[in-house]
């Protein structure tokens, strides 16, 4: 069996081919050659049967004259008619041969081989020793008188002859049936080992040159690795078929091995993913990743959130679907912008997109990202969001600014502060000298009155820079802003501006100069009173906040609202938007400073956020309004009475 295992595939198809034809040539031959005897042979019999009956029928007269001559005549005519005829001799009915074929005497032996009496041509088969004879009786009737028998013996080997020559023949046939089968096998056995040969190589090159040197490291799994090691040591031995099974058995472990690095590396990367994504969400600022055609290919959960939407949303999509057109027309050319160039874009930018939401600023960086063919394959960008650190740095400009203003027009008001004392007093000291109806003594009170507004402005000036001293102390901060609500309630009532407050329940207790702090209530109420075009409402909130230890008061209204590009610069002094005579423009610069000299700090926003109107109580059709945000920081004693058991 081994020996057969190691023939080449193509000695093994022309030895199967050859026994397969071969067996069935033989099976075909045996049984050609069985019908074709006995069809002779009882063609045969037939034959002689006839001879025999033949010669009966042509004896009748003979016999009857006694012609012996013409008997024998007869038979000699019939032996010399057919080469297989061995004897014919003619019997009367007293079984007294009257003519024969035997030229040397007759064998008397012969006369009782076939003695049947029948009616019937009678058949039986006589061995000489030297050959086998069908020797055939066929009885002579007239008018049922029987007169005698003919005989006739037809020799077997002349059949045997014709059935030897037909087994020669068939044998012939086979042979040359089976030598063109063996041919066609060689050539078709030569034509598979040619493809499954060239198979076989194509297949050990990929095992060698992609699937084996993987193999070869420490870190593989030990049983794989042997497997195909001891296969690469293995002398093959067998026909094609068996190395080409041997090759993908190869094939398969390597696949196999491979399929488990994969499977590692799948896990390794599965973990390395996450844990990049963990990084990534937990960092406050909006981080994204965008592909060649400006989709985004990654977001973290800041961003996502930002947006409203989910991640799975996201990703696909480009700046169309999240942001308004003009907006999302400045992202993507600046993303085009990264992808064409390469270089890194660096800016502050103002993010306003949601009117729901007040303004934010971002400082966004997008960097190109490479691939290792050094082609740029993304835009990677990152937001982060700087809109407190932009209050802090509008406040300390304006902090700046103001201290700057403060200190030069506190030296001017300081020198123009006396003159006008003087101007005053002899205004009024000259007009005790004039009657009231005297045209002086009217043109002196217009001096004195503009005098007066003069010193109210160098007053303000003065409390601006700070160079008249208040005096503070401890003071509940809700009854400061309810003390100017009742004040000017009615004036808003005429104007019919609605106000309504929502005064945190607890009193806080500042410790501030109330007078000034009054001035600042009634300055934000004059000014959103104005802003006010017919009717409108304001909203005051205080809210105290123990944990940063501030009280914080807001005035929103539904006034005109503020330019955008002023909402930095109406903390400045003698900045007014107001109509000339109408206002100095140092309501909100004195506001400033005297919410500073408490330690607080005060702001705007404009236009207001829908959700905030909301959240107010305002119309939501109203505005677009303006809001002022004022912290101050709480007295000890609000934090002592906080932590009583009263307190809330």
């Amino acid at each position: 069996m081994r020996l057969f295992n190691r023939l080449r595939f193509r000695t093994k198809i022309n030895i199967g081919l050859t026994l397969i034809v071969g067996f069935t040539s033989l099976i075909i031959a045996l049984f050609v050659i069985r019908m074709a005897s006995d069809a002779l042979i009882e063609q045969s019999r037939k034959r002689g049967q006839v001879l025999a009956g033949n010669l009966a029928l042509r004896a009748e007269d003979p016999l009857l004259s006694v012609d012996l001559l013409r008997l024998e005549s007869m038979v000699n005519e019939l032996k010399k008619a057919d080469d297989e005829i061995v004897y014919a001799f003619i019997m009367d009915d007293k079984l007294r041969v009257i003519a024969n074929t035997f030229g040397e005497g007759f064998p008397v032996n012969l006369k009782y081989v076939n003695s049947d009496n029948g009616t019937a041509i009678n058949e039986v088969t006589v061995d000489t020793g030297k050959e086998r004879i069908f020797d055939f009786a066929a009885p002579i009737f007239i008018s049922d008188k029987r007169l005698g028998t003919v005989r006739v013996g037809l020799s077997r080997v002349g059949i045997q002859s014709i059935v030897s020559n037909l087994i020669y023949a068939i044998c012939a046939l086979t042979g040359a049936v089976l030598l063109l089968a063996v041919v066609a096998s060689t050539h078709f056995a030569r034509s598979m080992t040619i493809q499954l040969g060239a198979l076989q190589k194509h297949a050990e090159d990929i095992v060698a040159t992609y699937l084996g040197p993987g193999l070869t490291k420490d870190e593989k799994p030990k049983s794989c690795a042997d497997r195909f090691i001891g296969f690469l040591r293995q002398t093959k031995r067998g026909d094609e078929v068996q190395e080409l099974t041997e090759t993908f058995d190869a094939m398969a472990m390597s696949l196999e091995c491979h399929i488990e690095d994969l499977q590692i590396t799948e896990m390794d990367l599965t973990r390395q993913k996450e844990l990049l994504k963990t990084i990534i969400n937990v960092s406050p600022d909006f981080v994204s990743l965008l592909g060649p055609q400006l989709t985004y290919l990654a977001v973290n959960q800041p961003l996502y959130n930002y947006l409203g939407s989910t991640e799975e949303k996201i990703i696909g999509k480009t700046d169309k679907e999240f942001f308004p057109p003009e907006i999302a027309k400045v992202r993507m050319d600046e993303a085009r912008q990264v992808l064409e160039t390469g270089r890194t874009i660096n800016k502050e930018h103002r993010d306003d997109y949601d009117k729901d939401s007040p303004a934010r600023w971002f400082h966004t960086i997008r960097v190109p990202v490479y691939a290792e063919s050094k082609k740029i394959i993304g835009v990677l960008s990152t937001a982060r969001d700087i809109t407190e650190l932009k209050s802090y740095q509008a406040q300390l400009i304006q902090s700046q600014k103001m201290e700057s203003v403060g200190k030069l027009a506190g030296g001017v008001a300081h020198e123009i502060n006396t003159p006008l004392g003087i101007i005053l007093g002899y205004a009024q000291l000259l007009q005790d000298d004039f009657d009231a109806d005297d045209q002086v003594a009217k043109d002196l009170a217009i001096i004195e009155k503009q005098a007066r507004v003069c010193r109210k402005i160098v007053a303000d000036l003065l409390g601006f820079s700070r160079q008249t001293e208040s005096e503070k102390m401890p003071m509940c901060f809700n009854n400061s802003i309810l003390e100017v609500v009742q004040l000017v309630s009615h004036t808003l009532k005429l104007e019919h501006v609605d106000i309504s407050t929502e005064l945190d329940d607890r009193f806080p207790i500042i410790h501030g100069a109330p007078e000034k702090l009054k001035q600042v209530w009634l300055n934000l109420l004059s000014n959103a009173m104005e802003a006010i075009e017919g009717k409108g409402g304001i909203h005051i909130t205080t809210k105290l906040d123990t944990y940063s230890m501030t009280i914080t008061a807001v005035f929103a209204d539904t006034g005109h609202g503020i330019e955008p590009k002023n909402i930095n610069t109406i903390f400045d002094p003698f900045y007014s938007t107001k109509p000339v005579g109408k206002g100095t423009g140092l309501g909100l610069s004195v506001s400033f400073g005297i919410i500073k000299d408490h330690g607080g700090s005060i702001e705007a926003l404009s236009p207001l956020p829908k959700c905030m109107l909301r959240e107010y109580g305002l119309p939501e059709n109203s505005g677009p309004g303006t809001m002022f945000k004022v912290v101050l920081p709480l007295d000890e004693i609000s934090d002592e009475e906080d932590s009583s058991p009263y307190s809330i």
